[in-house]
């Protein structure tokens, strides 16, 4: 019999389309393993990445993946290449008839397969069992294996427990969520001496206890890094979305040392998005968390630093060093500087908002509080491709989704496939010309006013959850008089610099700016932030390539 997991949570999951199958295969897995292993069936490629997902944030472990090879839309292999961003450490299994070993033998080399079995495999005792025995064995022995998970102890109505829920997940971080009304919850704060009055209480792998923590100390505390390793650097990236991300990853791997800089979590807003299906070599989309997951072991395997929960406040210019202070006080300088702080969601200004912002109004997509929209009516602002992915993937646990839209449709703003796929889905409106005037609730959100903005009418509507998503504002405040900048704030660069014929004011080189580069030489500017940028997740990659380049070009001339 198999041995005793190291977790009790500890999951096998198997994928299989052919529900009699999967029946099948979960029925054997059971009879063998499911004293000792939680055995999850699905029944399609995308439905198992939903619940890999949904373990992932709560911290849960995954031993050994089954999938079968021939599933429509995803196949087993499609399949297992994104599972493998979730769970790296899982072992893969490919169920496949005799007519596809060709298939399996090239998943190999694909997937890092560890098995393929044939089907029917009757008996199991010896043909699957011995298999899985000798997986599970290997899995426990790995460096995967079970590690004690960050716990949350918070309230589910609570703004700062959100925060520190949605900044675990979007860095990557296993967590488990108590709910301060359940039973464990009560006994993990007695056992920290707590009351409850201050909450969230965060207990860390190692057993530290953290009240109320603030983002620098728990991004510490869960082993993310804080601080630099050196003084100075070759490149400063500003900023970890996918220009950020990007240029570490050109900077580091052609030999700049480089330090990203990121405030929060990597990713940036396409880091929240529920599924991308517009960048390239995704033919099937890809989640924002994977892509930046990706990106991120990418940038650090060239050699890139990686800081989370570092604000920073002030560029200054001293010489040939451009120096990036801190909030703390403390300061790295480098060569050149690459600024691809990105944008944010603006804040919507109707009355109630800003009391409820965390309790139940979220600004971007929100995704850990996705599972406990289930049967609720969710209401969504905004009709740009942002809100329309957002509204696809609550669709998925809500009873309804209802798109509010100042405009008269979302052909305006949306991505035609968004607007195709928001038109097929059975649990989603749109209502056009309609505004919140304002929103309603003691200690969450419980109502909504809005507004048809045509007719000028208003009706009260029920509601627990609504995202917003109206528009963005860049995130360059903290530059000051640094570097040029146009009335709305985003960066002046290269051509836009020079529309006149002439250099910026101060400019003192015998040449126009570069394409990328600010009214400071050294200082470039990549992705969302820069003035009439394309506002894409390719472009703003693109771009971060780009702008590494130029600082190429910067440091041989300088």
């Amino acid at each position: 019999m198999a041995q005793a997991a190291d977790a009790a949570r500890t999951v096998i999951l198997t994928v299989d389309d052919d529900p009699g199958v999967s029946r099948a295969v979960a029925r054997d897995l059971r009879r063998r393993y499911g004293a000792s292993y939680r055995i999850v069936r699905a029944e399609s490629g995308e439905s198992a990445l939903d619940a890999l997902r949904e373990l992932k944030l709560r911290g849960d472990l995954v031993a050994v993946i089954l999938a079968d090879y021939r599933m429509p839309q995803m196949n087993g292999i499609e399949f297992l290449e994104q599972a493998l961003d979730v769970y790296p450490g899982a072992r893969r299994v490919l169920l496949t008839a005799y007519a596809d070993t060709g298939a399996a033998i090239d998943a190999i080399n694909v997937v890092d397969l560890d098995h393929y079995l044939l089907k029917p495999w009757d008996p199991p005792e010896e043909k699957l069992y011995p298999v899985l025995d000798d997986l599970l064995q290997a899995w426990r022995c790995s460096d995967y294996r079970p590690v004690p998970a960050t716990k949350v102890v918070g309230h589910r109505w609570s703004a700062r427990s959100s925060d520190v829920r949605e900044f675990l997940a979007r860095n990557q971080v296993p967590y488990r969520w108590y709910s301060v009304e359940e039973p464990e919850g009560r006994r993990l704060l007695a056992a920290a001496g707590q009351d409850g009055r201050r909450l969230p209480l965060v207990i860390t792998p190692d057993g530290t206890v953290l009240v109320e923590p603030e983002a620098p100390e728990l991004a510490a505390r869960v082993g993310l890094a804080t601080t630099p390793t050196a003084d100075f650097y070759d490149l400063v990236v500003i900023g970890g979305g996918p220009a950020g991300l990007g240029a570490a990853v050109y900077g580091a791997s052609e030999g700049l040392r480089t330090v990203l800089v990121e405030r929060s979590a990597t990713g940036g807003q396409a880091g929240q998005s529920s599924r991308i299906e517009n960048y390239l070599g995704f033919p099937d989309g890809v989640s924002g968390a994977q892509l930046t997951d990706r990106a991120r072991r990418q940038a650090t395997r060239f050699g890139a630093e990686i800081l989370t929960a570092r604000e920073v406040t002030r560029l200054e210019i001293n010489g040939a060093a451009r120096i990036v202070h801190f909030a703390d006080g403390t300061a790295i300088a480098a060569h050149s500087v690459i600024l691809a702080t990105g944008v944010q969601y603006r804040q919507l200004e109707a009355e109630g908002c800003l009391d409820l912002t965390g309790c139940g109004v979220f600004y971007g997509s929100a995704l850990t509080e996705a599972a406990s929209c289930q049967d609720h009516d969710v209401y969504i602002v905004g009709g740009a491709n942002s809100a329309g992915q957002a509204a696809m993937y609550l669709a998925r646990y809500a009873k309804s989704v209802t798109l509010l839209v100042r405009g008269a449709d979302l052909s305006a703003s949306m991505s035609h496939y968004l607007v195709q796929q928001i038109d097929d889905a059975p649990n989603i409106s749109v209502r056009p010309h309609t505004v919140v005037d304002a929103a309603h609730g003691s200690d969450r959100l419980e109502r909504l006013t809005l507004r048809h903005v045509a007719s000028g009418e208003s009706e009260q509507v029920d509601a627990q959850w609504m995202f917003v998503f109206i528009g963005a504002a860049p995130l360059t405040d903290w530059l000051g008089d640094s570097v040029l900048r146009d009335a709305r704030g985003f960066i002046l660069a290269g051509p836009d610099l020079t529309a006149d014929g002439r250099p910026p004011a101060g400019w003192e080189l015998d040449r126009p700016p570069y394409h990328l580069e600010t009214s400071v030489p050294g200082v470039f500017v990549a992705g969302d932030a820069r003035a009439e940028s394309a506002k894409r997740v390719a472009s703003a990659v693109g771009e971060g390539a780009m702008a590494v380049m130029l600082v190429h070009r910067y440091l041989e001339q300088s």
